[in-house]
């Protein structure tokens, strides 16, 4: 099967819409990711086995449900409020019950590890600017980490959101890792577009795709003027070589703009 690194998803009949698997031709992201259009009324279950998830809350106004918790998280949209996701291992019972026309996205990856599920609220993922004032100021952006290796040193993954001002770059300097990591895109408004590049590759970035970025390619990406750009970035961890904060390594033609004037 051939591998890809751009994806136009779209949603199902039932509302799901699959962006990565095990076995299809993004395997090389070690990670399930989908996101499904839950309509009023309705319950969707999201248990798993030998595998750890996050389900995030796109938009919409719902009911989180596990095994010894309930909780009615809400979000107009993710330009606008912040992130309510629920963190848990394999074996728990999770579902989510839309009280109106809800979208979630669900990160899966394999994981046998026993932990506490956790549900992250608006307030323990502040954004925060990055890049404020550097490279002509063009790649300011908010930044959202829900968690990673210092948060949740038990999980396999990362989960975090990034939102690019109108017109600017994100992922910038360009820089690699050798964990894979996927996008998915949203924009403020439907023909928005943007470009996202991986390695010598790039391509036109629209609401709901994605990029599926393997381990060791570069990848900036950037938003036309007039539009907001919100990025939800996953990463997976490498046995033995987990993602961390530190571990963003620049491409060495690109590092004199960090001292250039604008």
């Amino acid at each position: 099967m051939e591998k890809k690194v751009f994806g136009y998803p779209k949603f199902d009949e039932s509302g799901e819409m699959i962006l990565t698997t095990y076995d299809n031709e993004y395997r090389d992201m070690l990670m399930d990711i989908r996101v499904y259009n839950i309509k009023e009324g309705e319950r969707r279950d999201f248990s798993c086995n030998e595998e750890e998830a996050a389900v995030l809350l796109l938009s919409g106004k719902a009911v989180f449900i596990w095994e010894d918790g309930r909780e009615p998280v809400s979000r107009k949209d993710v330009f606008t409020e912040g992130p309510y996701a629920l963190h848990f291992c394999t074996g728990k019972e999770v579902s989510v019950e839309a009280e109106e026309e809800s979208e979630v996205l669900v990160q899966r990856t394999r994981n046998s590890r026993e932990f506490q599920t956790r549900l992250y609220v608006p307030e323990d993922a502040p954004w925060k600017y990055s890049s404020v004032g550097k490279f002509g100021n063009v790649a300011k952006r908010r930044v959202s980490t829900i968690f990673d290796h210092d948060i949740a040193p038990y999980s396999n993954m990362v989960l975090g959101e990034v939102l690019n001002d109108r017109g600017n770059w994100s992922g910038y300097l360009p820089h690699r890792h050798p964990q894979p990591e996927t996008y998915f895109f949203k924009f403020d408004h439907p023909e928005g577009f943007g470009a996202s590049f991986v390695g010598d590759e790039v391509f036109k970035s629209v609401d709901n795709s994605f990029s599926a970025i393997p381990g060791g390619k570069l990848h900036p990406q950037s938003v036309a003027p007039g539009y907001q750009m919100y990025t939800c970035w996953m990463i997976r961890h490498l046995e033995g070589n987990p993602w961390l904060q530190t571990d963003r390594c620049e491409d060495e033609a690109y590092v004199w703009l960090h001292d250039a004037e604008f």
